[in-house]
Parts: structure tokens; C-alpha cells; sequence
């Protein structure tokens, strides 16, 4: 684990993760699972908190402005001049009333509202319009090499799928945001779930997907209540206990399932070469160990 600190307004903290083989990863205690796939603090006043992962480049995290113009700015790792030199990037906000300005151009970003910003844009900043509630814009962002529009997206406009059965205890919405039925991205794919009150499930039965990685950032839970999350192969699975306002990477070759104490919503994210939504590999429940 390497961490990156930029100073100025431009800065941005870079935390590094690298790739970890499921071999590897069945030898691991809790701190190191957490240590390796768990970010525990995503939202940081005033801070560009970023995590850039080697599972297919991934980069994710939180931006909070509360007093301070917050700018999306360049690191080492990057190679590039700017952030989005060769990469595009998913926002959605999980705060208050915020903005954002993609060079020049001015998007008011209400809670839950989405963005979507193309490869190719020089200068994304992030403001918040009150202090005392503050946005909190969480961000993926996956390489690109083709440039698609700008593309403002609230709740209203996301593609929605209502699926689950409260005997299985899992009625939700899929939200998809960054998604081919809204609009054109490269390879990123994200969106919004929200569970109805009385269930727990965020998907069951698991599955994973070898085409493509995933983030989860989990929400909406108090602070006594939690998230059993589920990772692993599907014959020998792991757990990580989870919070509100807390991100888990998942590899390809993991499932990725969840159970709450109560109801909850989580943001996911996906970059690899497929885009279709139901590609998954699903595991049967009885299989699973």
C-alpha cells in the first residue's frame, strides 16, 4: 500500500493498492483482508481522497469541499498533464447541494444527482453551496482513449430495474447511471441500488464477472448498524464487516454480496471490456462455501 500526497489546490491524496491473487488472498487474517480491499475513510473535508487500484486502473473515492474549490490534479501515477487526459470519470453525489465546473461549464449536482465527464477534459472542480452541509461527490474514474459528451444524470433519468422478493429479503432499484442505456462511456459502468425497509440482501444468489472489476461503496446505515460483506472465491469465501460511507474493492475473480443489520444502499462501479449488465457468472447458493 503506497500513499501519494500533493500540496496546493490542485492536491490530491493518492492512496496505491495493488492486485492480489485469490491464492494469495485465502491466507489472509481479517486486518490484512481489510488492509488490502477495505477503504475505511472515504469522505475527507476539503480533500481530493483517491484510491487508484491495479485491478484494471481503477481510480476511486471521495471529494469534499467545504470551504475550499477542490480540483481534480495529476499524479506521478497518472503520467498525463491532466486527470482526464486519458481517462473518463462517474460521479455521484451522496451530500448536499454541490457544483461542479467541467472546463468552464457549470452543473448543478443535487443528492443523488450523477455526472458523467468524457476523456479529453482539462480542468473538473468541485464546490459545495453550503458549508454546513457540504456535497460529497464520490468518483470513479477508468482509462479511456475516446472522448464522449458531458452528461448531467439525476435519480429521475437513471435506467431503473426493480428486482428481489421479500422471502429472499432483497427488493431493491438498480439506478444505473453510467450505463449504455443512458449514455456513451468508454468502459466505465456505474449506478445506484437502494433496498426497501425489510431487506437485507444486495444480491443473492453472487456471482462474479472475469470481464470486468468492481467497487462497492456502501450507505445509508446508522452507526450502529452494518454490512456483512462477502468476497473470496465462491468455493472458499471471506468476510468483511463494513460501515456507512465505506468502499470494498472487488476483483474479478471474487464475488462480491452483501447483508446488512437493515436496510441500506450502496454505489457500484465497474471498468473492464464489457459493458452488458447481466453478464454475470452466477454461483449457486448451494455451491457456495
Amino acid at each position: 500500500m503506497l500513499i501519494i500526497n500533493l500540496k496546493g489546490r490542485n492536491s490530491m491524496n493518492m492512496e496505491i493498492r495493488y492486485s492480489n491473487h485469490p491464492e494469495d488472498s485465502k491466507r489472509y487474517d481479517t486486518e490484512t483482508l481489510r488492509r488490502h480491499y477495505l477503504v475505511e475513510k472515504v469522505f475527507m473535508e476539503d480533500e481530493v481522497n483517491l484510491v487508484y487500484s491495479h485491478n484494471d486502473r481503477i481510480i476511486f473515492g471521495g471529494i469534499t469541499p467545504v470551504k475550499e474549490i477542490l480540483r481534480l490534479g495529476v499524479s506521478k501515477e497518472l503520467g498525463t498533464d491532466y486527470f482526464l487526459e486519458r481517462r473518463e470519470l462517474g460521479v455521484i453525489n451522496v451530500g448536499g447541494e454541490g457544483t461542479i465546473i467541467v472546463d468552464g461549464t457549470e452543473y448543478n449536482i443535487k443528492y443523488r444527482d450523477g455526472l458523467y465527464v468524457g476523456q479529453g477534459v482539462q480542468n473538473v472542480e468541485f464546490t459545495s453551496i453550503d458549508p454546513k452541509n457540504p456535497a460529497k461527490f464520490y468518483i470513479n474514474s477508468a482509462p479511456a482513449l475516446k472522448s464522449y459528451p458531458t452528461v448531467k444524470i439525476d435519480l429521475e433519468k437513471a435506467n431503473k430495474i426493480k428486482t428481489g422478493d421479500s422471502l429472499t429479503l432483497n427488493i431493491r432499484t438498480i439506478n444505473q447511471y453510467v450505463h449504455p442505456a443512458v449514455c456513451e462511456s468508454c468502459q466505465l459502468v456505474m449506478g445506484l441500488t437502494i433496498l426497501e425497509p425489510g431487506s437485507a440482501w444486495n444480491t443473492m444468489p453472487c456471482h462474479t464477472h472475469e470481464r470486468r472489476m468492481e467497487v462497492y461503496l456502501y450507505l445509508d446505515l446508522p452507526h450502529d448498524q452494518c454490512v456483512m460483506h462477502f468476497m473470496g472465491e465462491g468455493k472458499e469465501t471471506r468476510h468483511i464487516v463494513m460501515k456507512s460511507e465505506q468502499a470494498v474493492i472487488s476483483p474479478s475473480w471474487s464475488i462480491h454480496s452483501g447483508v446488512g443489520t437493515q436496510n441500506y444502499s450502496f454505489i457500484w462501479g465497474m471498468c473492464g471490456e464489457n459493458q452488458t449488465f447481466d453478464d454475470m457468472d452466477h454461483i449457486k447458493i448451494e455451491d457456495l462455501k
